[in-house]
């Protein structure tokens, strides 16, 4: 009975080695193969995003490297506009001031010679009247100083005294 089941151990023995390499065969032709496909597919699209990621954090990289030079192209554009709009501000007013000093002097030359010309006119007004005066006084003291002939004399050896030659 020992040699019946040392024989029985044996065959059961070769054909469990026979049914395991069957079966490592029969997995291998249809479980391994798209099992390890699967898995090499799926590191395969892991690397892929990886890749993907990598790719992606150096394009943001590289955005923000660019957002943050057209940013300061912007400021520079933009401190450039508002000093040229702050000269041109400053050269509006000091146009406007000279202009308006021009305009006052122009304003004040003609208003002194308004002045002058209506000094002048009141000046020669003033004569006539002083002349029309005179005149009337003259004329008034003449014909009371005329009235008799001594009178006259006299007035005329005044005038005379009082006229110089030239």
């Amino acid at each position: 009975m020992e040699k019946l089941l040392s024989e029985f151990s044996i065959g059961l023995f070769f054909w469990q080695t026979i049914i395991f390499i069957f079966l490592i065969l029969l997995l291998k032709k249809y479980a391994w193969k798209p099992i390890l496909d699967a898995v090499n597919e799926r590191e395969q699209g892991i690397k892929n995003a990886l890749l993907s990621a990598e790719k992606a954090r150096e394009e943001m990289a590289s955005l923000q490297s660019d957002n943050e030079e057209t940013l300061k192209k912007a400021r520079l554009e933009r401190d450039g506009l508002l000093k040229e709009a702050r000269e041109i501000k400053q050269k509006l007013i000091d146009d406007a001031k000279n202009e308006a000093n021009v305009e006052a002097k122009k304003i004040i030359i003609q208003a002194q010679e308004t002045i002058e010309s209506e000094k002048n006119a009141a000046i020669i007004d003033l004569k006539n009247q002083v002349a029309d005066l005179s005149v009337e006084i003259a004329e008034k003291v003449l014909k009371e100083k005329l009235s008799d002939d001594k009178s006259q004399m006299s007035l005329v050896k005044e005038l005379v005294k009082d006229v110089t030659l030239k």
